[in-house]
């Protein structure tokens, strides 16, 4: 095999822009952010379906009746509250915690998309109008990096606050249908828009994370 000579190289790719940097670190932070806010989301939903299995199971003892109740002392109910009190109370420290580690990822998501806003107010006093200058790496101008990260931010805003009251009320409900529209809630994410994954996937294969 020929040795190649001294000063040989491969070509080296464009050395990306500060700007165009700081935007493609920051579609890889929405792409890592995202998917622990998944993993927690996951987690989160098995926690608050346990309180709701406990709370329907206790509404169900509740319903039986006088039936019911003749058929364990005083006593026996005295020993059974403690425990599901008990373990109510854990499962909603469980649910706190999760929704602690959902509060830390929304303000990273914050922080990125101010960041995103801070390099296309850069880029304005540098070019001035959007149309004289070239796009940081495909197509996309500056300002829709924002328009995108200020989008999906505002959804995980508003699913946050949605989970917040879901995590306060759940272990209140009194009704199995209320309890169960709480549950599904958490699960299905309504403020996640449809096109948030799309979003994410189109920023990520603008700035070179994916391939077509």
């Amino acid at each position: 095999m020929e040795a190649k000579p001294l000063g040989a190289a491969a070509p080296r790719k464009p050395v990306l822009s500060v700007s165009a940097r700081k935007i493609k670190d920051n579609a890889a932070d929405w792409h890592n952010l995202i998917l622990k806010w998944e993993a927690l989301n996951d987690a989160g939903f098995a926690t608050a379906n346990s309180i709701a299995n406990l709370k329907i199971s206790l509404l169900g003892r509740d319903k039986a009746g006088p039936e019911s109740s003749s058929l364990a002392s005083e006593d026996e109910e005295e020993k059974t509250h403690p425990d599901y009190d008990k373990e109510l109370e854990t499962l909603c420290e469980e649910l706190q915690a999760t929704l602690e580690g959902l509060t830390k990822i929304q303000v990273k998501m914050e922080k990125l998309s101010s960041t995103t806003k801070g390099v296309w107010e850069l880029e304005n006093y540098h070019y001035g109008e959007e149309s004289s200058r070239p796009p940081l790496f495909h197509t996309w101008p500056t300002v829709y990096f924002y328009e995108v990260a200020h989008k999906l931010s505002d959804m995980y805003t508003r699913e946050l606050l949605l989970k917040r009251t879901v995590g306060a009320e759940l272990a209140h409900a009194s009704d199995r249908d209320l309890i169960l529209s709480y549950l599904s809630m958490w699960l299905h994410q309504p403020y996640l828009e449809r096109d948030s994954g799309l979003l994410l996937e189109s920023m990520l294969l603008e700035t070179g994370h994916r391939t077509l």
